[in-house]
């Protein structure tokens, strides 16, 4: 897009763990306000690529840009106040009360040894009234549900006000009324502070939902990106997944990819070993 800013830039990234490739030449650019999903089988180099983009795993090659400068040139407190991760689960070791964990966002912002005052909490009362657990303020973190603490975990990036959120599978675990109450309070501070947001997802229909672009990883190389219908086609995601996949564009304009259920085995039928299976 000619004339927006790109939050995310990669160009020919490549990454490795102990030697071996794990991610390989990618290239992509995201740009700035846009909610984007990262989607992949396991091993597909989604969590790494995540862990790159926060400097936590190195680049064995290639340029990672965010918002215009070199990720190898900003110091940790300037990634820091950009880029916030919000992680699959949170284990907190103490009695922590829901506002106590979300305050813990505010650490990057804040300067060494000086006691919060009224931008912190003016930005923790932000976090919790943008992801709906005000009224959990006072609850203990450790006895909330697990939809609960996922919008506390989320609340905890918002608090540190940065410019780009990472998701990692930030659905996974939680029933359908959740996942959506999720997304659409996500969806919500994307569109209020224009908050640039990449996650990864294993749900194929919720992310053509509520991301825009798509980027569809294969064993660490991008193999699709785009809009939804130019991503989800069934002989590419045949290939990538493996199995057989439907893809089919419902009444109300929504785009959904369904399983194609393998032959039953008939009664009395000897079943072959898994790896002599077809799918």
């Amino acid at each position: 897009m000619v004339g927006v800013t790109a939050a995310v830039e990669l160009e020919r990234l490549s990454a490795q763990y102990g030697g071996t490739p794990c991610l390989r030449e990618i290239s992509l650019r995201i740009p700035e306000g846009e909610m984007a999903a990262l989607l992949g089988p396991n091993g597909a180099g989604k969590s790494t690529l995540l862990r790159v983009l926060t400097g936590r795993h190195p680049a064995a090659a290639g340029r990672v840009r965010l918002f215009g400068h070199d990720l190898s040139a900003l110091r940790p407190s300037e990634r820091a106040a950009w880029v916030a991760v919000a992680p699959q689960e949170l284990t907190v070791p103490m009695p922590f009360t829901v506002e106590e964990v979300v305050g813990i966002g505010r650490t990057a912002r804040l300067p060494r040894w000086t006691a919060p005052g009224a931008d912190h909490r003016r930005a923790v009362e932000a976090a919790m009234a943008g992801m709906d657990v005000l009224e959990l303020r006072a609850r203990a973190f450790d006895e909330l549900s697990g939809g609960e603490r996922q919008r506390v975990v989320i609340a905890m990036a918002l608090a540190q006000e940065p410019r780009l959120l990472l998701l990692d599978e930030p659905t996974s675990h939680l029933d359908v009324s959740h996942r959506l109450e999720i997304l659409r309070l996500i969806e919500r501070m994307n569109a209020e502070r224009r908050l640039t947001v990449l996650m990864t997802s294993h749900d194929l229909n919720l992310a053509a939902e509520y991301c825009g672009r798509l980027f569809l990883l294969d064993r660490g190389r991008l193999v699709a990106e785009g809009a939804p219908e130019a991503v989800l086609r069934e002989p590419l995601l045949r290939e990538v997944y493996r199995c057989e996949l439907r893809v089919r564009r419902e009444e109300d304009g929504a785009l959904t990819v369904r399983p194609v259920r393998p032959p039953r085995f008939a009664a009395g039928a000897a079943v072959p070993p898994l790896g002599e299976r077809k799918t």
